[in-house]
């Protein structure tokens, strides 16, 4: 219960950093140029049905540009709003481990050492993109500062990840998961709610399942839909069901209720980019859907974790 506070009703991200570092910390985003083995045809030239053809990390820098130059843009507009902080480098586009070992270490090196107040390393990646040896120097550079691996899962359940074309199984998944913890580096998996085929008791299942993964956060979002994407050219052709913004508050209630209360929640909503932005309308509003939530749970007198049993996970 230490970890909530009276703005929400479960263990964000804004209360872990401040209570870790000791002051507020933000990420900044930056885009290193990679590409993805779900994009570039080795699994697939299509990627995840719910990626546009820019791939991920719509808000991270310009790719073009040095990591220096995206670092200190960032930092600057950042400080706009927060006149104090520290940073946190995230490499957030595309697959951040999906390249040579060689090439990797001079990257995260040369992004650490862009500022004294980086306080963590956040790595966006696969399941399946993470080989040994990078794990190995992953696990020796987080005894130096410390690494964060973010993992899509989006869905535990096989017929949607075969659906959405995500390339990796539940049991690849859960392969990386136990290799990433046996070296002790802190993982924050995605869920995505709202997926085609998928309901209530499904997403929840999702959230269920995490519990018996020993990670250490997570990042709930919407489903939303973008231009370039497999399923937004289907939705403009033929529009399908999509979770209304209550449907979306009640899950997400539900998902918070069951997770672990020491589970960090990174993100409770997507963050649609608006240049590319199809559907639905309510997800662009994100202090109205983080509000709503915050009051459900108050309705239902929940806190994170307050439906979690240790043995029904076992």
């Amino acid at each position: 219960m230490n970890s909530f506070t009276p703005q929400h009703r479960y263990y964000s991200l804004d209360t872990y950093l401040k209570k870790r570092f000791g002051t507020k910390v933000f990420k900044i985003p930056l885009n290193a140029g990679f590409t993805c083995p779900n994009r570039d045809g080795t699994l697939s030239n299509q990627g995840c049905f719910f990626c546009s053809a820019m791939g991920s990390g719509e808000y991270a820098g310009n790719p073009d540009e040095s990591l220096e130059k995206q670092f200190y843009k960032i930092k600057n507009k950042m400080h706009e709003k927060w006149p104090e902080g520290k940073y946190i480098i995230y490499f957030q586009a595309n697959t951040n481990t999906y390249a040579p070992l060689n090439q990797l270490q001079e990257l995260y090196q040369a992004a650490i050492s862009l500022d004294p107040n980086i306080v963590a390393l956040s790595i966006a990646t696969r399941c399946d993109a993470i080989c040994d040896d990078t794990l190995e120097y992953l696990a020796a550079l987080n005894k130096r500062i410390p690494v964060w691996l973010e993992i899509g899962l989006q869905s535990k359940h096989e017929e949607t990840m075969k659906r959405l074309n995500l390339g990796y199984t539940l049991a690849a998944f859960q392969t990386a998961i136990r290799k990433i913890q046996q070296k002790k580096i802190e993982t924050v998996v995605h869920i995505i709610n709202g997926l085609p085929g998928e309901t209530k008791e499904m997403m929840i299942e999702t959230a269920r399942f995490l519990n018996t993964q020993n990670i250490q956060g997570v990042k709930i979002h919407s489903l939303y839909l973008v231009k370039g994407s497999v399923l937004g050219e289907t939705f403009i052709k033929q529009p399908f069901p999509l979770l209304t913004l209550s449907k979306y508050v009640e899950i997400v209630a539900e998902q918070l209720a069951i997770l672990q209360p020491d589970i960090v929640i990174h993100r409770i909503n997507g963050d649609p980019p608006r240049d590319l932005f199809i559907a639905p309308q309510w997800t662009l509003k994100k202090f109205v859907i983080m509000n709503e939530i915050d009051k459900k749970m108050r309705q239902l007198n929940y806190v994170q974790g307050c439906k979690y049993n240790n043995k029904a996970f076992h």
